[in-house]
C-alpha cells in the first residue's frame, strides 16, 4: 500500500526545491479540512523534524533522513512518535526532477500501511497548492524581483496565518505586529492605540488584518468592541505608516458590508454606493482611518472581502459538520445573494494589493460568480454527498443574534462583483464555487 504521485509543474528544478526549504510550506501544504495544525517546521530538510498536533493531544512528528537528502532531487521523512510509529508504517519520499529548463516533475512517493484512497485526496491537494502557489510567485516577479519585508497584524488568524506562510513560501520576510511582548525575531510589540513611532522602520509594506470578529448578537457592548478593534487602530497604524520612514504601501482588511445588507439584485462593485445599517457605518469608517496614510502618498488598498470558504474558519467551518450530519438546508427562502471568495484565492488578492502598483483604494475580494443562498446549499450538499432537506427558519438567527445581527449577518444579500480585479486582468484559481468546495474539502475527483 501507499501511493505515488506526480505532477509537472512550470518552474525551474532550483525554484521548486527553494519553496520546499522555506517557512510555510508545510503551513501552505497542510490540507485545510484534515483535524491537524502546523506546530512546527523542520529547520533543515536534511535532518530537521516537523511536528503537527492532533486531536487528543497526540503529535505526528516527521523526521528527515540525512543518507536520503539529495537537493535539489530529493528529501525523504518518516514518522518517528508514538503511537503512529508502532502502528502504522510512514516513509514519504518527496521528489523533484528536470523537465527541460523551466519545468519541474514533482512526485510524492509514501511507503505506509495507509490505503492510496485515503492518501489521494491529501496528496492531490498538495499538489494544486504548490502549481498555484509557484505560478502566483512567479506572476509576483514581473512586479517585484527582490524579496519584500511585510509588517503584519492579525497574523495569527485564519487569513493571516495563510498569507504569512504564503509570503515567506515566495522568499518575502514577514515581520508580525503582535500585542505581547515579541519573542521572536520576526516580532514587533505594538500597542493599537499608541503605536511606537519606529514601528515600522525598516518594512515595505503594510497588511492591516487585525480586528475583533464581528459574529454575535448586535449589542451595543459588541458593536462598540468592533469597531474600537478598527477604527482606531488603522487610523493609529496609517499615521506610524505616513512618518515616512518605512512603507511605500498599506493595505487593510474591509468588508463587503460597506453596501448594506440587502440591494436586491443590484450588482455592486467597486463605484457602488455605500449602504445602510450599522456594518455600512463601520466600514465606512474603517476605510477611512486609511487616510493618514493616502495623504502621505502610500498606496492604499482596502480589501472589502466576502464570506471566506475554508473549514477553518468563517461560515463553512459552521455549515461542514451540520450537512456532515445530514442537517443543512437553505436559509429562510435562500434567495438571498452571496458573495464569496475561496481563502486561496484571498490570499492571491492580498499578495497583488502589496506588489500592484495599478491597484488602490476599495478593492471588491469576492469571487466573479455570487450564487443564492438555495445554490449554496445545493452545491455544499452535492460535494459532500449529503442531503440538503432541513431549511433553517427565519426565526432562528434572530434568536441566536438578535434582529439586527440576523438582519446585516445571517440574512445578508449582496451581489457583489469584482469589477477592479477583472478589469485588471486578475486570474482566480477557483472562479465558480463547486470547484472551490472540493479543492478546500479534499472532494476534488482525481485518478
Amino acid at each position: 500500500m501507499g501511493l505515488v504521485l506526480h505532477t509537472q509543474v512550470d518552474t525551474p528544478l532550483a525554484d521548486v526545491f527553494a519553496w520546499h526549504t522555506r517557512p510555510g510550506a508545510m503551513t501552505r501544504l497542510t490540507p485545510p479540512w484534515l483535524p491537524v495544525h502546523v506546530r512546527q517546521e523542520a529547520a533543515s530538510l536534511r535532518d530537521g523534524q516537523a511536528v503537527l498536533g492532533l486531536p487528543g493531544g497526540l503529535t505526528w512528528v516527521a523526521a528527515h533522513e540525512p543518507d536520503s537528502y539529495d537537493p535539489p532531487h530529493r528529501f525523504v521523512d518518516r514518522v518517528v512518535s508514538q503511537p503512529f510509529r508502532t502502528v502504522l508504517r510512514w516513509r514519504h519520499s518527496h521528489e523533484f526532477q528536470e523537465v527541460g529548463e523551466a519545468a519541474t516533475l514533482v512526485s510524492d512517493v509514501v511507503d505506509s500501511t495507509v490505503p492510496a484512497r485515503r492518501l489521494r485526496p491529501m496528496f492531490a491537494y498538495r499538489h494544486r497548492q504548490l502549481a498555484d502557489d509557484l505560478a502566483a510567485h512567479e506572476w509576483g516577479r514581473s512586479y517585484q524581483t527582490q524579496p519584500l519585508t511585510v509588517a503584519m497584524t492579525g497574523a495569527a488568524g485564519l487569513v493571516g496565518t495563510a498569507l504569512t506562510a504564503y509570503l515567506t513560501t515566495g522568499g518575502h520576510r514577514v515581520i508580525r505586529l503582535v500585542r505581547r511582548p515579541a519573542e521572536q525575531p520576526d516580532e514587533r510589540y505594538w500597542h493599537p492605540e499608541d503605536p511606537d513611532p519606529g514601528l515600522l522602520d525598516g518594512v515595505d509594506a503594510v497588511v492591516h488584518l487585525a480586528g475583533a470578529s464581528i459574529a454575535g448578537r448586535f449589542t451595543r457592548t459588541h458593536k462598540y468592541a468592533v469597531r474600537g478593534s478598527r477604527v482606531g487602530p488603522t487610523s493609529a497604524l496609517a499615521r506610524v505608516a505616513a512618518a515616512g520612514r518605512g512603507p511605500s504601501r498599506f493595505v487593510t482588511a474591509s468588508a463587503i458590508g460597506f453596501y448594506g445588507p440587502d440591494r436586491g439584485d443590484e450588482v455592486l462593485t467597486e463605484a457602488s454606493s455605500q449602504g445602510g445599517g450599522f456594518l455600512a457605518e463601520l466600514v465606512a469608517e474603517w476605510e477611512a482611518a486609511t487616510a493618514p496614510a493616502a495623504a502621505a502618498g502610500l498606496r492604499v488598498v482596502q480589501v472589502r472581502t466576502g464570506l471566506v470558504q475554508s473549514p477553518r474558519g468563517g461560515t463553512l467551518r459552521l455549515f461542514r459538520p451540520l450537512y456532515t450530519a445530514g442537517l443543512g438546508g437553505r436559509l429562510g427562502d435562500g434567495q438571498q445573494w452571496m458573495a464569496w471568495i475561496g481563502i486561496d484565492d484571498l490570499l492571491d488578492i492580498y499578495y497583488r494589493a502589496v506588489l500592484d502598483p495599478g491597484l488602490s483604494g476599495p478593492v471588491n475580494a469576492v469571487a466573479p460568480h455570487p450564487v443564492r443562498n438555495q445554490e449554496y446549499n445545493a452545491t455544499l450538499a452535492r460535494v459532500l454527498h449529503r442531503p440538503a432537506r432541513l431549511p433553517v427558519p427565519a426565526l432562528g438567527p434572530r434568536l441566536l443574534l438578535g434582529a439586527e445581527g440576523a438582519r446585516e449577518l445571517a440574512a445578508a444579500s449582496q451581489r457583489v462583483h469584482p469589477e477592479r480585479l477583472l478589469t485588471a486582468g486578475h486570474r482566480f484559481r477557483h472562479a465558480e464555487l463547486e470547484p472551490a468546495l472540493r479543492h478546500v474539502l479534499g472532494r476534488t475527483m482525481v485518478t
